[in-house]
């Protein structure tokens, strides 16, 4: 079976472990992040923005701050 689905049979068996342990939880996969993976991708997205705010305002502020040529 392993071979069939391109992977090591130790793979195989400790994705069948985690799902006997965790059920369904054990692969939450994209679209079913777990609360946890949720808050971080929010916190990332929100990180990127902020990240992007300050760029535009610092470019703003050397610009404003120039003398007019």
């Amino acid at each position: 079976m392993a071979r069939r689905l391109g992977v090591t049979e130790g793979c195989l068996r400790a994705w069948r472990e985690a799902a006997r342990e965790h059920g369904e939880s054990a692969f939450p996969g994209r679209g079913s992040l777990t609360p946890a993976d949720d808050e971080v991708r929010r916190l990332r997205a929100e990180n990127a923005r902020l990240r992007a705010e300050r760029d535009l305002l610092k470019k703003a502020a050397a610009y404003f701050a120039s003398p007019p040529t």
